[in-house]
């Protein structure tokens, strides 16, 4: 696709977010500062919770910033923001999201507020387009609990310029794969891209009395299934999940949770080493397992 018939589309297209204002790509450029590459990062991310609580995994989370340069900017990938067509936050100030419902006032009382960082969010727009993407602005987004709850722990000054990148929920499982791949080179600018769900999330098999309850055989299963092909980088058997059988329904009821993986997949190179920076499970049936490409 040529850049000026990308615009045209641009045009043509109808806007998908209320106060969404589509920006002409000339104003995009490759001026920011070259950094350190950075990895990509999957996090399971599990109860809301977890942004207050003090356990081994979110122990976990407090040492993994010292892993790595400092970030230039922060992409999540969030389950939590699904929508028809894809967006990416320009908002130069998000705020805290509180989607959730029914836990304690502590949380509640919880900001999480960094900068955005506009400029970055619209060279992922650059680099979508450049191999046919089509994604648009939104001026709105703040940061869902995806986001902050997991980088209250990993960066708790607030410090990096962080925007989200939501997910087309009704696209075929392999253009999440595809569009990660498409936003890879952020990571030569120093941005550091976060998929955040879970590997395996049935909210309705949740043993809440219990938060070491032993997992679920079926969700043992998955998970190990999971680790085998990222280890092995069969990143097609991930597209392909549903192919696993009984255990990929009962793993995600719906797979809101699991596309974030497939963006950190996508955005891997086949030079990156692959570490765990977490394993394990929360109320026998959510994966928190957390891992890192780069």
């Amino acid at each position: 696709m040529q850049r000026k018939d990308f615009l045209k589309i641009l045009a043509a297209t109808p806007l998908l977010w209320a106060g969404m204002k589509l920006k002409d790509l000339e104003e995009v450029t490759d001026n920011f500062r070259t950094s350190d590459k950075m990895p990509v990062l999957f996090i399971g991310h599990g109860s809301p919770m977890n942004a207050i609580e003090s356990n081994a995994y979110t122990d976990s989370l407090k040492k993994v910033a010292a892993r790595y340069p400092t970030p230039t900017a922060i992409l999540v990938v969030s389950a939590h923001w699904l929508t028809k067509g894809t967006a990416v936050s320009v908002n130069p100030n998000p705020q805290t999201i509180y989607d959730f419902g029914g836990f304690e006032d502590a949380l509640y009382r919880v900001k999480y507020e960094p900068k955005g960082s506009p400029d970055m969010a619209r060279e992922a727009i650059k680099a979508a387009a450049e191999q046919e993407f089509l994604v648009l602005e939104d001026q709105q987004m703040g940061l869902d609990h995806g986001a902050w709850t997991v980088l209250k722990h990993m960066y708790p000054d607030a410090n990096i310029p962080t925007f989200q990148l939501s997910i087309s929920y009704y696209e075929k499982l392999e253009y999440h794969l595809r569009l990660g791949a498409a936003l890879r080179r952020l990571r030569e600018k120093g941005v550091l891209i976060i998929g955040s769900g879970n590997v395996t999330h049935n909210l309705g098999r949740l043993n809440w009395n219990d938060i070491n309850a032993t997992p679920f055989d079926w969700a043992a299963e998955f998970d190990t299934r999971v680790k085998e092909n990222l280890e092995k980088r069969q990143f097609d058997a991930l597209v392909n999940y549903h192919n696993f059988g009984k255990i990929a329904q009962m793993a995600h009821p719906s797979n809101g949770h699991y596309l974030p993986l497939l963006y950190a997949a996508g955005a891997s190179d086949k030079s990156d080493e692959l570490s765990y920076l977490y394993e394990g499970f929360h109320f026998g049936s959510l994966s928190m397992r957390c891992f890192q490409f780069g």
